[in-house]
Formats: structure tokens, sequence, C-alpha cells
């Protein structure tokens, strides 16, 4: 992002000191340019989807990381994005798997949707355009949604109003610094909602050669999904949630770890589970990202006590849960989740970009939306079912004597409130789940939970619920735009 602006200033230099060259930039020297048909739009819309990985600064950030004690040449912290997220600091570094990355990374993916929805509107036969629009509908909503959760306090109905949000932005930007404000949290997801909804019923999957890598249908919905769960409308959560698996087929869609997934070992599991041909994934992103290095060999990583807190034995069912872990570098322990994709800047290079595929919605997270939509809406019963559906692939060995009862989880977390023994279930399930995958961090912000770091060296550093550091610091650089950084 920073080239890209660097460009723009030089771009503008130019056509201030050189106006004879008005005529010439008035000629369209390549048709090729303008966004004149579907298809040219489509491209664009390729790169409507942020470019950067949040997984490694929110992960870091959760109760899945501890101190391993060395990594990154001996204990040194040179990777300062993962020192500075594990202590809760403002990212030092502005390189990838920065929150200041991901920043820019989400207001291009922003301009890219703007750009094609102007082209959109001055269409002659707007019709033609339908599936793009939706595309570029959901996809704006989508980044403005991540930022507003990154970025500004979480949703909460009694704050949101007040809450200070992120802009929201809905035209192309044709001024260098344009000044923006940030509205309130309420006010972002009154956009995010507005977008989405107006978005979805044009999405066509038949659009799209690959519609893993685009908002399809099923994406769209799991967004929705995840959406009306952060806002605590459960009706809609449930109504989605229908939408995003078709039948409501769990079963058959859900990551096979428990029988497949062991049979092929874990040099094979990394590279299959970001693919577009496994059922569970219903949008994948293509991140600069190098997310698999630090999650094998940094200093803050997951240690092997966490790994046996959550990785071990399944909480309430019993069991063991079926998720290998393996050790790249000493003490290092990781689920084979991530493969880095290396590209050279030219044929002949030793340097190049490390890319990662992430997973943005699964199959997983819909089941997980919809039996907390369930717990809340008083229907334990279809909650369970389906919990009862992922353990089915999930616990080694499984059988019917694993499944989950009422009075196994009231008894499990000692309590009479089956609907918080059900809350607490799954939450504890959702963060063995998604280890190294960020979105335990949004459950930290959705519940208040604490989080506790300590270093080998004794020292604590303490997340409380309230914490003011439980928002992401805005890069500096936005107050260049009237953008004010977060009181941390």
């Amino acid at each position: 992002m920073k080239n890209i602006i660097r460009n723009t200033i030089y771009v503008i230099a130019g056509m201030i000191l050189f106006p004879s060259c008005d005529k010439y930039l008035a000629k369209e020297p390549d048709n090729r340019a303008t966004l004149n048909t579907p298809e040219k739009v489509s491209l664009l819309l390729a790169t409507a989807y942020p470019g950067a990985n949040y997984v490694p600064f929110t992960e870091t950030s959760t109760d899945n990381i501890g101190d391993i004690g060395f990594g990154d040449a001996g204990g040194a912290d040179l990777n300062t994005a993962n020192a500075d997220a594990f202590f809760f600091r403002d990212t030092r570094s502005i390189n990838e798997d920065t929150p200041e990355f991901y920043w820019f990374a989400c207001y291009h993916a922003i301009a890219a949707a703007n750009e094609a929805l102007d082209a959109i509107s001055k269409a002659f036969d707007q019709n033609g355009y339908a599936a793009q629009k939706g595309e570029a509908l959901v996809a704006r909503a989508y980044a403005h949604f991540m930022l507003v959760n990154i970025f500004a306090k979480f949703y909460d109905p009694a704050t949101a109003a007040s809450d200070p949000g992120i802009p929201y932005v809905t035209e192309p930007e044709k001024n260098f610094i344009k000044q923006y404000t940030r509205g309130t949290v309420a006010s972002v997801y009154d956009m995010i909602e507005k977008d989405l909804l107006a978005g979805l019923p044009y999405i066509d999957d038949k659009s799209y050669k690959v519609p893993k890598y685009h908002f399809n249908k099923a994406a769209a919905n799991a967004f929705a999904t995840r959406f009306y769960l952060y806002k605590k409308d459960y009706t809609k959560v449930i109504q989605y949630a229908s939408q995003a698996v078709f039948n409501n087929d769990f079963l058959s869609n859900l990551r096979p770890w428990n029988t497949e997934y062991l049979s092929i070992g874990l040099n094979d599991i990394a590279p299959r589970y970001a693919k577009a041909t496994e059922n569970a994934n219903l949008l994948l992103a293509e991140t600069g990202s190098y997310w698999f290095r630090t999650n094998i060999a940094a200093r803050y990583a997951m240690t092997p006590a966490v790994r046996d807190q959550i990785l071990r034995t399944v909480p309430v069912a019993g069991g063991q849960w079926a998720f290998p872990t393996g050790s790249y570098v000493d003490n290092h322990f990781v689920v084979p989740k991530i493969s880095e994709y290396f590209v050279r800047v030219s044929v002949n290079a030793d340097i190049g970009n490390g890319y990662v595929m992430v997973p943005l919605f699964t199959v997983e997270e819909v089941l997980f939306n919809l039996a907390e939509a369930y717990t809340y809406t008083n229907q334990f019963n279809s909650a369970i079912a389906l919990l009862n559906t992922y353990l089915s692939t999930r616990i080694e060995s499984y059988s019917a004597a694993d499944n989950l009862t009422v009075s196994k989880i009231n008894a499990y977390w000692n309590t009479s409130n089956t609907q918080q023994g059900l809350i607490n279930t799954i939450l504890a399930y959702r963060r063995s789940e998604f280890v190294h995958e960020g979105l335990r961090w949004f459950d930290i912000l959705r519940y208040k939970i604490p989080v506790v770091h300590q270093t080998i060296g004794g020292q604590v550093i303490t997340l409380a619920p309230n914490d003011p550091r439980r928002l992401f610091q805005i890069p500096p650089t936005a107050k260049q735009s009237g953008i004010e950084q977060n009181p941390r």
C-alpha cells in the first residue's frame, strides 16, 4: 500500500510539472483498462479481498500462545511483530502479518470493490453486472467488518452508538489525502448489514471459475451467520446457517480429522487443509504472509503446556482429540494447517514473497455459530445434536458413548444452567478447532475473556476484560486523513 501511495504522489506531481502531457493522458492507450464488461469487472473484483493475514497478530494475542523461551536466533525478539502482539503493545513493524499491513490491505480491497461498483453504476446495461454487483457489495461489507472488529471496540448494543468505529468508504478515492471520520461501531454495523443484505441476492456461483476464491452463496451466508452472531441476532444466525450449509448436511462436509486426516499423515494434511477441493472450506484467500515460519519458529507460539491443555482430552465428552501435532523446531508444536508458498520475483532470483492460503469461512464455523444461536434461543437439544455431529469427526475411536447430554454438560461445568454450560462447551470446542486460525481472539472479545501471558522469566502480562489494548492500534499514517488513534 505504501508503494501505491508513493506512486500516486509521483503521478500527481508529474501531471502538475508537465501540463503538456494533458492531451496524451486524455487518450486511453489501452482499452483493457476500461471497466466496460462484466468480465473486466470480475477481474478487478479478484483484488477485492484483503491480501493480508490477520491470523498472526490475533492468534498471538490469545491464550493459545506462551513463551517458548527461544526462537528467532536463540531467544532474541527479532520478530518484533510476534513479540509486540504477545505483550499487547503497539506493533513496531509495518510489514506482512502486522495490524498496519492488514489495515491497508482491507482498504485496498474496499477500493477495488468501490471501483467495481462505480463502473457498474455507469454501465449501459446494469442488469448484466448483477453477479459482480453482489460480489462487490459483500466483499466491501466483509473488509469493513474485519476492520471494525479489530480496530474498534467490539459490538455492544449498550455502547455501540457512541463507541468510535472505522471509516466506512463507499466511493472511489479521487483526492490525494481525503479526510474521513470514524463514525461509530453502530453506524459501521448498519452499513455492513446494508451492503451484505443488498449483495446477497445477486451472488451467483456460476460467475466464478473457482467459487471458493470468491464470495459464493455458501460463503456469503456463512458471513451472515458470523455478522448476526456478533450482533446477537440469533434468529437470523439460524436463518442464514440453513443457506450456508445445504440441507444442514454438516456431517459430510466437516473435515475428516479422525478418519482420512489421521491416515494421510502430518506432512500431507497441511497442503490439503486450505484447498478449494476440501468440502469444509467455503471461502479461501491468498495472503502475503509468513505465518508458517512464525508459527513454527518464533519465540511466542503454542507451548507444550497449551497444547496439552486444549488439544488432548475433549472437554465434557472425554476421549482424545484427533488433532495431530508436530514439532518443526523444538517445543514449537503445531497442528498441520498452514503451508507457505514462496513466489520468486524472477525465475533466477533467490528472493521473493511468501504467501499463505487462509480459510476465511468454513463449515465448522457455521456449525458452531448455529449451535450458539440454538443455545441462546433455548433449543438445547438442537445445539447438542450439532455438537455431537461435530464430535463424531473429531474424537479418536469415536463411539456413541462419547455423545453429549444435558446431564454430562451440567456435571462437567458444575452448573444447573444448561445454557451457560452449553456456551462454555462451544467456546472450549471452538478454541481447539480454530487453533492457529485467529478466531479465538474474537471469542475473547465477545465474551470479555481475560488473557494472561507469562514469560519464562516470570513476567505476567494480563489483558483484562475492558483493557483498551483489546483494540489494535490504528496506523499512525491514518492520522493524515483525520482518523484518530485508539487510546491504548
